[in-house]
């Protein structure tokens, strides 16, 4: 089922760790972007099914009103559409969360390449052992 509320096993998309080479916090913020992306597009896809089956139970409550059975489930059903309803709105707003980290995630990413990539790549080019950021600032 597409709305299970059971939590997913996944690992965690970046171990966070100390260390803090300039590929390996790419690599960290890329796994982080494309994981929250993910996650955004999986909210999506709930948001949709919660909409469909708010939907789909506020015609069963017109069904049941138009049954003729007692007025209370005709009652309890619209209840459960309504809050079905809400609830999809509420995935929409954390879906719409996810997708601005997503963004802000691209953004740090892009930005710290902007920053560092140079220094990289010169270090990397060199033989000799270079001294490690901040050794100067004394």
């Amino acid at each position: 089922m597409s709305s299970d509320p059971a939590p997913r096993t996944r690992n965690a998309p970046a171990v966070a760790d100390d260390d803090n080479r300039y590929k390996a916090v790419q690599a960290k913020l890329k796994k982080l972007s494309n994981a929250v992306d993910d996650a955004a597009l999986d909210l999506e896809g709930l948001r949709r099914s919660m909409r469909a089956n708010a939907q789909h139970t506020d015609s069963v409550a017109t069904d049941i009103d138009n049954a003729g059975l007692d007025s209370r489930f005709v009652s309890l059903t619209a209840n459960v559409a309504t809050a079905l309803d809400g609830a999809a709105r509420q995935v929409r707003n954390l879906s719409d969360t996810a997708q601005e980290t997503a963004d802000l995630t691209h953004q740090a990413r892009r930005t710290h390449s902007k920053l560092y990539g140079a220094l990289d790549d010169i270090r990397s080019g060199r033989r000799e052992k270079t001294p490690r950021p901040g050794f100067f600032n004394r």
